[in-house]
C-alpha cells in the first residue's frame, strides 16, 4: 500500500482519515488495518456473503487479459479516460470492482503522476492487482457498501463489468470527477452462449444504467466499441472460468462442449463505454 494513497482512505468503521505506520493503517479511533505481505489491505466494514472471485476465476481472467484478447478493450479505456480529463490530469484514480488490475494499470500509463487504487471483494484479485502497476495500490471492500475513501478524494473512477453504487461513487469524486463505466452489448459473447452456457447479458442495460445513475451523475459522452476475437480452446474456457457462468458449469461437459468447437473460434467482443460527471 503506497502512502501517496493512504492519504485518500478513511476509516470503513468511523469514517476518520487513515494514517499509515509502519505496516499498518489506523485512525485517530484506534481502528487498525493491517497491511498483507503482498501489499495490499483488508478494509471491509464487516463480514459479507456476496460471492467473490475464487483465486481460480482470477487466475483464469489474468491469464485471458495477459494473452492480449482483450486488448481493444482496455486500450480504448485508455484512450477513453485519457480524452475525457482533458488537459488536467488525474491525481488519483480508483478502480472499483477492478479485478486484478489490469486495466487500472493501462490507464495509469496515460497519467504520469497519478496514483491508482483499486477497490475489490476478492482477495486473489486484490492480491494480484497490488503489484500491478508500481503506482497502483489495492484494498478489499465491499463496493456496495460504504467506500473506505474520504468525500471528494478522486479525480477519475473507473468501472468495468463490475457492480456500482452511485451515490457512494458520486461522495468520493470531487467536481468536475470523472466517473467511466464499461458495460457489455447484448451481443457481447453471444456466440458462446448456447455453445458453451455463459449467462446472456439482459436486455436494456444501457436503460437500465442511465436509470441507475441518473439522480447522481450526468452522462456526458459514449462510445461503443465491436470486435471479433479469435479464441483458441484454452482462450474460451478461460472466457467461461473467469466469469459468473463458472458457478454455474461442470468442467467435464465444458471441455466436451469446448472440444466439439473450431481450434478457433470467432467470437464477438461489444461493449460500451460511457463517460459521466457528477451532478451537483
Amino acid at each position: 500500500m503506497r502512502k501517496n494513497v493512504v492519504r485518500y482512505l478513511r476509516c470503513p468503521h468511523c469514517a476518520a482519515p487513515l494514517r499509515s505506520s509502519d505496516r499498518t493503517l489506523r485512525c485517530e479511533n484506534g481502528h487498525t488495518f493491517d497491511v498483507a505481505r503482498q501489499g495490499y489491505v483488508n478494509l471491509l466494514r464487516r463480514p459479507t456473503k456476496l460471492a467473490a472471485d475464487t483465486t481460480d476465476m482470477v487466475a483464469a481472467r489474468a491469464a485471458l487479459l495477459d494473452s492480449g484478447h482483450y486488448a481493444p478493450l482496455t486500450e480504448r479505456l485508455a484512450g477513453t479516460a485519457r480524452r475525457a480529463a482533458g488537459a488536467g490530469a488525474p491525481d488519483c484514480v480508483v478502480d472499483i470492482g477492478g479485478g486484478t488490475g489490469h486495466h487500472l494499470a493501462r490507464v495509469l500509463e496515460e497519467f504520469e503522476d497519478a496514483e491508482g487504487l483499486l477497490l475489490d471483494m476478492s482477495k486473489p484479485a486484490v492480491r494480484r492487482a497490488a503489484r500491478a502497476h508500481p503506482r497502483a495500490s489495492s484494498a478489499v471492500a465491499d463496493v456496495w457498501d460504504t467506500l473506505p475513501l474520504r468525500d471528494g478524494a478522486a479525480a477519475m473512477a473507473l468501472n468495468v463489468f463490475a457492480p456500482r453504487n452511485p451515490p457512494e461513487i458520486r461522495r468520493i469524486l470531487r467536481p468536475g470527477g470523472t466517473l467511466l463505466v464499461v458495460t457489455p452489448q447484448q451481443d457481447h459473447l453471444a456466440e458462446l452462449v448456447d455453445a458453451l452456457g455463459l449467462l446472456r447479458v439482459r436486455d436494456h442495460k444501457e436503460g437500465r444504467l442511465a436509470e441507475q445513475l441518473a439522480p447522481h451523475f450526468e452522462a456526458v459522452g459514449q462510445e461503443r466499441l465491436r470486435t471479433t476475437l479469435r479464441l483458441d480452446h484454452d482462450a474460451l474456457g478461460r472466457v467461461v472460468a473467469m466469469g459468473p457462468s463458472s458457478w454455474h458449469q461442470d468442467p467435464d461437459e465444458l471441455a466436451r462442449r469446448i472440444a466439439e468447437l473450431p481450434g478457433i473460434h470467432e467470437v464477438t467482443l461489444s461493449v460500451t463505454f460511457t463517460v459521466c460527471r457528477p451532478l451537483p
